[in-house]
Order: C-alpha cells, then sequence, then structure tokens
C-alpha cells in the first residue's frame, strides 16, 4: 500500500473512531466472498464502510474502470484495493471479477447493490453474478445511522435461486437506518417507512 493509500485510510479510520461509531456482527469465516452494502443514501456511506471493514480486519476490494488506474492516481488507487476492469465490454465483467477471485488466496470485494444513491427499486444483480460464478458468499453489510453502528449481517451462499436465496438480504436491509431513509426502495418497490430520517455522523 501507497504512502498516500495509507495516509488516506488512517484519516477516514480516525474519523470512524472519533465520531463515535462502533461495529456490530460476526466476520465471516471465508477468505473470499463479496461485500453487499446497502442502503446508500449518502456520500457518507463510504467513510463509515471503510471504517466499518477497518474494525473487522477486513482489506476490501472495489471495481473501478480501467481509466482511473493510470498515472498519477494508479497507486492510491491499487493501494486502496481497486480492481481495474474494462467497462467497454460489460458482458464481460462478472469474468473479468470472476478471474480475480480465482488469481487471489483473500479477496472481499464490495458492490453498493443499488448502484446510486438515488431512490431506484431496480437494485443491480451483478453482486449476486458474481458471488454464484466465483462459488463464493455475500456477506451483507449496511449502516445505522441512529445508533452509529456499522454492521455485518447475513453470509448467503447462492445457490442460483435468487429471491429465496437474498430473503434474508431484505429482512437485514430493512433493520438498518441509513442517513436519508427517504431515498430508499426497495426491489419490491417499497420504502422502509421510517418515522423520522436519521442524523447521526
Amino acid at each position: 500500500m501507497s504512502f498516500l493509500a495509507r495516509l488516506v485510510r488512517s484519516v477516514i479510520v480516525g474519523w470512524f473512531r472519533r465520531a463515535g461509531w462502533t461495529v456490530s456482527g460476526t466476520r465471516p469465516p471465508d477468505a473470499k466472498f463479496v461485500l453487499m452494502g446497502a442502503p446508500h443514501t449518502s456520500n457518507w456511506d463510504f467513510l463509515v464502510f471503510v471504517g466499518t471493514v477497518e474494525a473487522f480486519g477486513i482489506r476490501p476490494r472495489f471495481m473501478g474502470k480501467n481509466s482511473l488506474f493510470r498515472w498519477p492516481f494508479a497507486g492510491l488507487m491499487r493501494g486502496l484495493g481497486g480492481v481495474p476492469v474494462d467497462r467497454s465490454a460489460p458482458g464481460d465483467m462478472v469474468e473479468q471479477v470472476v478471474a480475480q477471485f480465482a488469481a487471489n488466496d483473500d479477496f472481499a470485494l464490495i458492490i453498493a447493490a443499488e448502484g446510486t444513491r438515488d431512490p431506484t427499486s431496480r437494485w443491480r444483480t451483478g453482486y449476486y453474478r458474481i458471488a454464484l460464478a466465483a462459488g463464493v458468499p455475500i456477506v451483507c453489510a449496511g449502516p445505522d445511522y441512529n445508533h452509529k453502528i456499522g454492521i455485518l449481517g447475513p453470509r448467503i451462499m447462492p445457490t442460483g435461486d435468487y429471491e429465496a436465496d437474498m430473503a434474508p438480504a431484505w429482512a437485514f436491509f430493512r433493520t438498518l437506518i441509513p442517513r436519508h431513509p427517504e431515498r430508499v426502495l426497495f426491489p419490491d418497490g417499497h420504502g422502509m417507512a421510517l418515522p423520522q430520517a436519521a442524523d447521526g455522523l
């Protein structure tokens, strides 16, 4: 990890601790898994997520378009866990990431399931297809802003039955309190129906 990457990580982790955030849940026993993060309603989610996985001793990886891995950002991107993918061939992205799982002894890949901070019921399914093809579990994770807790939730081993496999995930994510609950829509089209927006930072 480059000096700049270590500095960025230490600043984020320092903020996480000083702001009073804690973590809950159990780190999965697997060396390889997909971290499915949700609900994603704020830029603060990234900082909370970094602090959460650091507390569990997880070194996360994330996908980024290959143009971001050129000088002068290449060292920082790779140091922070970035994995370059060629988005010009979207049909091949799953294969590209599955190859990364096969090439590494431990690999924890973060994917924001919604793919946007705006309300959408069209959650992406790439995380599921990647986990299924790589033969690795999906670990649910998300923030509870009202209680300042970063939470690791259920571990799901995909079988190919998407609806049945993901039922525990939807149940878990509905228990969380994101920064902007009003922006959350689940794949069934329903929101979170919380009495008020969260304001904890």
